[in-house]
């Protein structure tokens, strides 16, 4: 079950029919295949912001081999350059973090840090699911923070030393 709809290996249509996607504004010329481009197919090619889309005048779904391919490829890769640009959008790949596991207190000073505007009297899921939705549109340049994190680990020091003034060689 990978979202393509195919059928028996011989159930092509007609051996004129074309591929119904448009590639980067120019109509696909190559033979429809069996599989075909369905809401799930579409939603993948959204969030991928790949360069395709239905051609409105095609009387079929089906697309060919060759996009098939590169949207099963676009779906397993994961987008490592694409998550410095891309600050706003969410990955549905990359784990979720569960904030209800922490404590009030503790979501509280997030609250209060980050200056996030919550309803007066929210519980302790309505609050996590507030700062979740904050947490999410944080932008990482996941670069950045995995060479300064192998630096501290590396240097045996946190960035709480840091503010208080102490080093990792007086310790």
């Amino acid at each position: 079950m990978n979202g393509f709809s195919t059928g028996e290996e011989d159930s092509r249509g007609p051996p004129d029919q074309i591929c119904c996607l448009v590639d980067e504004e120019e109509r696909c010329l190559r033979p429809a295949g069996n599989a075909s481009y369905s809401k799930r197919i579409q939603k993948t090619v959204t969030q991928r912001r790949l360069k395709l889309h239905l051609d409105h005048a095609a009387r079929h779904i089906y697309i060919c081999d060759y996009h098939k391919d590169v949207i099963q490829k676009a779906r397993t890769k994961r987008r490592r350059k694409d998550s410095e640009e891309d600050s706003n959008e969410t990955d549905t790949d990359l784990p979720e973090v569960d904030l209800f596991q922490l404590q009030v207190n503790t979501l509280r000073r997030y609250k209060r840090h980050y200056k996030v505007s919550t309803r007066p009297g929210t519980n302790k899921a309505q609050l996590a699911d507030t700062l979740m939705k904050h947490f999410k549109t944080i932008p990482v340049v996941e670069k950045e923070a995995l060479t300064f994190f192998i630096y501290m680990v590396k240097s045996n020091s946190n960035k709480l030393d840091q503010k208080n003034g102490i080093s990792a060689d007086t310790t």
